[in-house]
């Protein structure tokens, strides 16, 4: 049995949102944010305290993106996944990541130092500066999808989880009012998803028999 520990509209959604689409069941195990703060014994479990982590019998994992890429490839074929021989695998490999690295991490400054940090050592010009840095980039997004619905590949693959996961947190930390028509289409068109609706009503359904705020992070942060 898979296990996922999980926080709300955290990191951890890529992967529950990756197992809706499959169709694979899961234990989820939900958490406060950040759970090294509020879980402390959570660190016994994942030493360095992040979600997700992801157990598969042996395997153990800590990365979202990677663990996306494992599900579909060790649970597929799928066409989730974009093969080595096809046009767009190179395109399908830089949208997961750019996912990731490029429209994720700045939003984590935001979210820290708009919110999680005590009121002192809050800092509006990182939240200024990064806010920028997040908007410029999504410029990438929005040129690729002005003529498809999809990223890569001619369909929905798990880059547009990777990337879609960047847009739900901008969502949450307030950025969404700055979306272009085009990225609105774009992230209208993932949340319509039936496996998106799954995954977060699956959270907001474990988080409240698990005694755990069903807010979303910068929510329940602030």
């Amino acid at each position: 049995m898979i296990t996922l520990y999980h926080c709300v509209n955290a990191r951890s959604f890529r992967v529950l949102w990756t197992l809706e689409e499959l169709g694979l069941p899961c234990e989820l195990q939900v958490l406060p944010f950040p759970p090294r703060v509020h879980r402390k014994d959570y660190k016994a479990l994942n030493p360095i305290g992040t979600i997700p982590l992801f157990l598969d019998g042996p395997v153990r994992m800590t990365e979202s993106v990677a663990i996306c890429q494992y599900l579909v490839s060790r649970y597929g074929p799928s066409d989730l996944e974009v093969g080595s021989a096809e046009p767009d695998f190179g395109a399908y490999l830089n949208w997961l990541h750019f996912g990731e690295a490029t429209l994720t991490f700045p939003q984590t400054l935001v979210l820290r130092y708009s919110r999680l940090e005590p009121e002192a050592r809050r800092h509006p010009q990182v939240v200024e500066d990064y806010t920028r840095w997040f908007l410029a980039r999504l410029r990438a997004v929005d040129a690729a999808v002005a003529d498809r619905a999809c990223l890569c590949a001619g369909r929905f693959t798990i880059a547009d989880i990777a990337v879609g996961y960047a847009l739900l947190l901008a969502s949450d930390l307030g950025l969404g009012e700055h979306f272009s028509a085009g990225i609105q289409d774009y992230w209208q068109g993932l949340q319509a998803r039936d496996p998106f609706q799954r995954a977060l009503e699956r959270q907001r359904q474990a988080a409240q028999e698990q005694g755990v705020s069903p807010e979303p992070i910068p929510l329940a942060a602030s």
